[in-house]
């Protein structure tokens, strides 16, 4: 439920403070008093489009901010799934500057636009006065009569959606497997050319590591022997080498470790020294005598990288890569080499998923039409609560295209007065018909819509007198289960306040700004007079405004 609204330099609103409750609130007021502009910025809250016009007369921003209640799961679960904060209340603001940018928040929080919006679609529904219009949409006429049935169609078109995308890729390819029909010799030649190549090159797993490794070694092999010889020759063969000297330190140490003992301990570790220095003689010798190897190691191992190099600049950067490519080109190949199986598979596969996915559409149909049946019982009745006495109102289906939303198109048929001929609702002339008849779908919906608050903006457009009033007892029902704010011309309707609201107009003689007040029980009967009396307000009319609150309330 929307608990308040609070908006700034917003148009010709300066501040405003607007505190909701629960059960219908109405709003009235002159034309061009601030009605829409205020509804307008709940929108802006939720992520609707803004500009800088938006912005009030010098002011270098504006500021939309709504509190709802926190109690909705659905809206609990979104917050949870983004990481933000949930508390008692819900707080959504936007903030517009006035260089066009805006940033919103959820709970304190920098949220995206389109998260705005998916909140949204959980907390409440903009019922506008031409939203009639979107009724009249046998696309969206079809969704409705599944949301009437949410439970059993939401299922089915989950898998007819997935079905559909698979029988649609199916299709796509065996389309394109016949296009490429003629020139399959022409490929398979190309394909067969690249496997030959690859399976020639007889790649092992690491092959490449390891040649760079022998190349980078036979590459360097004279700059090594010549190091391998020169330390050699430090270490053994200089008439003062490492080795010479390392005995001539042994020799005098072992003279003397009888004298002290704690010399042996050093004298051990220069033996140990010693072995491992002739250890490493040997090694360089064996090292230098393997180094005169096959001279031609080098020419097939630079030969060998320079294959590797290219098959992988045209098959794959690495030798993992290569081995795919070539198991993809294999199965192409076979593909390929037998054509007319390959061809009809997937023309096999096609009808498979064809058959799959219209059983699944017939099962949607079977539901729809038992669906049908209940929605035009509960929306004939509305009709009549809504001053529609003779109204007959049916659901037609024709088949239609298999598609993401089944195989129906359902077109909603009315004859408003009798004698008129049944039609489809889109032929319905008058405005205030189609307002009064989305009125009735929109109360036969709000018993299943989880969406608490719904803003009705001047939906009794065309009406008046006792249809007024039948009007006006609906939309006090859907005030029951629902929080209403409703924005009406009509006292029949006002006359239902559970809460009052007057947007006025006030001006200094500089400038212009709008206001928005909570009226008292006394207060909501001198605005119904107005709105019953136009200019003179009379006693009588004040009389008659009294009268109607009365009625009203005995009736809610």
């Amino acid at each position: 439920m929307l608990l308040s609204l609070h908006v700034k330099n917003f148009a010709i609103i300066d501040e405003v403070y607007v505190d909701f409750g629960p059960g219908m609130n109405i709003l009235t007021g002159e034309t061009g008093a601030g009605k829409s502009i205020l509804l307008g910025s709940v929108s802006a809250a939720l992520g609707g489009r803004v500009n800088r016009e938006m912005l009030g007369r010098n002011a270098d921003y504006a500021l939309a901010e709504l509190v709802f209640d926190g109690e909705n799961e659905t809206v609990r679960e979104l917050l949870k799934k983004q990481e933000l904060p949930i508390e008692e209340n819900l707080i959504i603001s936007r903030r517009i500057s006035d260089n066009g940018r805006s940033i919103s928040r959820v709970n304190g929080e920098a949220v995206s636009t389109a998260f705005l919006k998916e909140l949204a679609d959980c907390l409440l529904e903009v019922y506008g006065q031409h939203e009639y219009q979107t009724l009249l949409s046998e696309k969206n006429q079809l969704h409705l009569l599944d949301r009437f049935d949410r439970e059993h169609s939401e299922p089915l078109l989950l898998k007819i959606s997935e079905e559909y995308a698979e029988y649609r890729r199916a299709e796509k390819e065996y389309a394109e497997a016949l296009g490429h029909a003629e020139g399959r010799t022409r490929e398979l030649s190309l394909l067969q050319y690249e496997h030959d190549e690859i399976e020639k090159a007889a790649l092992k797993p690491g092959e490449d590591t390891a040649l760079e490794e022998r190349y980078r070694v036979l590459a360097n092999q004279s700059r090594i022997l010549e190091a391998v010889s020169e330390a050699d020759r430090v270490l053994h063969t200089d008439s003062d080498c490492a080795s010479d000297k390392l005995g001539r330190a042994l020799r005098l140490l072992s003279r003397v470790t009888e004298y002290d003992t704690k010399l042996s301990d050093i004298s051990s570790d220069l033996e140990q020294i010693e072995e491992q220095l002739t250890d490493i003689g040997c090694r360089l010798s064996d090292y230098r005598d393997e180094a005169e190897g096959d001279p031609e190691e080098l020419n097939y191992t630079e030969e060998r990288l320079n294959l590797i190099n290219r098959l992988k600049s045209k098959y794959g950067k690495t030798l993992e890569d290569i081995a795919a490519y070539d198991a993809d080109l294999t199965d192409r190949i076979e593909k390929l080499t037998d054509f007319d199986r390959y061809l009809a598979d997937l023309q096999k596969t096609v009808k498979s998923k064809e058959k799959s996915l219209k059983a699944l559409c017939e099962s949607l149909t079977d539901v729809r039409l038992k669906a049908a049946q209940e929605l035009t019982v509960s929306i004939t009745e509305a009709l009549k609560e809504l001053n529609f006495p003779s109204a007959v109102f049916r659901i037609d289906r024709t088949e239609a295209p298999l598609s993401a939303d089944g195989c129906d198109t359902v077109t909603f048929m009315i004859s408003a007065n009798p004698g008129e001929p049944v039609r489809a609702l889109s032929k319905v002339a008058s405005g205030g018909e189609l307002s009064r008849i989305s009125l009735a779908v929109k109360s036969v919906f709000a018993g299943k819509d989880e969406i608490e608050t719904l803003i009705l903006d001047e939906i009794d457009s065309g009406i008046s007198g006792r249809t007024a009033q039948k009007v006006a007892e609906k939309m006090a029902a859907i005030s029951v289960e629902h929080q209403v704010l409703c924005i009406t011309h009509l006292p029949q309707i006002a006359a239902m306040a559970d809460r009052h609201f007057l947007i006025d107009k006030t001006t200094d003689g500089q400038s212009t700004k709008t206001v928005v007040k909570p009226l008292s029980e006394q207060e909501t009967v001198d605005e119904l007079a107005r709105m019953l009396g136009g200019a003179e307000i009379t006693d009588s009319v004040r009389q008659n405004a009294k009268e109607m609150r009365m009625l009203a309330k005995k009736k809610s």
